[in-house]
């Protein structure tokens, strides 16, 4: 099973991005989209793979969200 999570793009330099999965920050490659900061990513295995509309995103991660407080 493949996961890919959304994320912002919230500093870009080249072809690498520090994007902002909720408070948890990473660098990814963005190499394969042509993404600007504050655009929403999918980002599987370190890679930015698909840009997301915003609303979709930010649904996306109240799913997330709302899952995993119902682990808790």
């Amino acid at each position: 099973m493949c996961l890919a999570v959304p994320g912002k793009v919230i500093e870009l330099e080249g072809n690498k991005a520090t994007v902002d999965f909720g408070g948890v920050k990473r660098d990814i490659d963005v190499s394969l989209v042509d993404a600007g900061i504050d655009e929403y990513v999918i980002v599987h295995t370190g890679f930015a793979i698909q840009i997301l509309e915003e609303k979709v995103a930010l649904e996306t991660l109240e799913l997330w969200r709302q899952m995993f407080e119902a682990m808790e």
